[in-house]
């Protein structure tokens, strides 16, 4: 028995509800269903209107829901599947999917293909990478500048010498190196021979010409030069003294050096200015430990020694031949005399022939681009390095070039011209002196030789 609620047609057969007879029910006709619009009164069993199925309204529902919910945690919703799959069961629009009707598959248009990457810019990215390389670049040699700058000691005051005479083309050099041996220790002091006076004497002298044109000279001048002492101004004390004048018998003067020890590199500058009558642009010095540090830091000087000498004195030991002098054998070299045949003409030669070789090292590339040796060399040489107000790390280095240039071929380097000695002291020659002076100060090709 059916426990539906029975129903009988017009005619008496059961339909609609089911029924317990063992004989199939026949075909039943269902009551006309009106969707979309209000059912008519009086009719019973009208059916509502029911929402619509469009599966973009549920594609939409699960996007929101999936945004709200990423994970697909949280909540029932997490997990949330419309059920209707829009490619393969029903088709989808054209853009969706894959099913037989999209984009893709057998019935629909084929799918767009991928957008390819766009090529390589290798002109821009060359571009941006030498920009960035020349930036850096900048930033390192304005870095290099000001901190080279600022280890110059600008303590010699040009303005406090007197009596000046006029200038001429080109730019003149007065580049000392001194005996100094302030900041170096005991240790120091005996491993490089100098011994422990107090003060500090000039060790050797020279003049180097910087032609506007060319034509660069350097021209050494031997500490025992006999020269006049001028008057001058005290640099400390504003005093003026009188000259000394040379003995009217003997002809005996004092000796350049001597200048330097009474008063400093201002009484220098005037002494070598009133005696040849060249004005001295420019004043530089490096003391002895200074030098020592800046043979090192270049790594040695490989110099050519054509004949072996000893020297007590300055600690000097050589053999002739190739060779590669360290710091302290490069301060014994150029600081010989005792033991040379011409003591300090002879010395001089050494010196200028020493300073070739150090500023080629200097400047190869091995150094200069190569900031492990360039600092140290640079810091060596600046820490001790003493210069006039005047003087900017630019005529630094246009000092160190021309020097280089000179001494190694590209100018003329010569000592001062002598006519003889008196009393031990070198005299210098006054009429080449003259003639040599005029050859600076016009930039002309210096043709005067340093002996008869």
């Amino acid at each position: 028995m059916s426990d539906w609620p029975d129903a009988r047609n017009s005619n008496g057969d059961r339909h609609g509800y089911g029924s317990g007879s063992a004989q199939p029910e026949g075909a039943r006709s269902m009551r006309h269903v009106q969707r979309g619009g209000p059912s008519a009164p009086g009719q019973p069993g009208s059916v509502p209107r029911q929402p619509s199925y469009d599966d973009d309204v549920y594609d939409d529902l699960y996007r929101d829901q999936r945004a709200q919910n990423p994970q697909g945690q949280g909540g029932p919703q997490g997990d949330y599947d419309s059920g209707y799959n829009t490619g393969q069961v029903y088709g989808s629009p054209a853009g969706r999917g894959n099913g037989p009707q999209g984009p893709g598959g057998p019935d629909g248009p084929p799918a767009p293909p991928r957008a390819p990457k766009p090529p390589v810019n290798w002109k821009k990215r060359i571009t941006w990478g030498l920009v960035t390389f020349l930036a850096l670049l900048l930033i390192v040699s304005v870095s290099t500048y000001f901190w080279a700058d600022s280890k110059l000691k600008r303590e010699v005051d040009l303005s406090k010498v007197i009596e000046r005479p006029d200038g001429g083309k080109g730019t003149n050099y007065l580049i000392v190196g001194s005996d100094s041996r302030a900041g170096m220790s005991d240790e120091e002091k005996k491993k490089l021979h100098t011994g422990s006076a107090a003060g500090k004497r000039t060790d050797s002298m020279m003049i180097l010409h910087v032609a506007d044109d060319g034509g660069n000279t350097m021209i050494s001048l031997p500490r025992d030069s006999n020269v006049m002492i001028p008057s001058f101004k005290g640099s400390d004390s504003g005093k003026l003294y009188p000259a000394r004048n040379c003995d009217t018998t003997t002809q005996v003067c004092k000796k350049l050096n001597a200048a330097y020890g009474e008063d400093g590199p201002e009484l220098l500058v005037r002494t070598v200015e009133a005696n040849m009558g060249l004005r001295i642009d420019h004043y530089a010095e490096i003391g002895f430990g200074g030098f020592a540090k800046i043979v090192d830091a270049v790594g040695g000087v490989e110099l050519d020694i054509p004949k072996g000498f000893k020297d007590k004195k300055s600690g000097a030991d050589f053999e002739a031949g190739k060779q590669t002098l360290n710091g302290e054998e490069a301060l014994a070299f150029v600081r010989t005399r005792y033991a040379l045949p011409g003591s300090d003409l002879d010395r001089t030669k050494n010196q200028q022939k020493f300073l070739a070789a150090l500023a080629n090292q200097a400047a190869t590339p091995g150094t200069v681009m190569n900031p492990f040796k360039l600092y140290p060399t640079m810091g060596a040489g600046l820490d001790t390095l003493i210069v006039d107000k005047d003087m900017d790390l630019m005529d630094v280095a246009s000092m160190f070039w021309a020097m280089k240039g000179v001494t190694g071929g590209d100018g003329k380097s010569m000592n001062m011209p002598i006519s003889g000695f008196s009393g031990g002291n070198v005299v210098w020659d006054k009429a080449k002196v003259k003639q040599l002076v005029s050859q600076l100060n016009n930039d002309e090709k210096v043709t005067v030789s340093s002996t008869n």
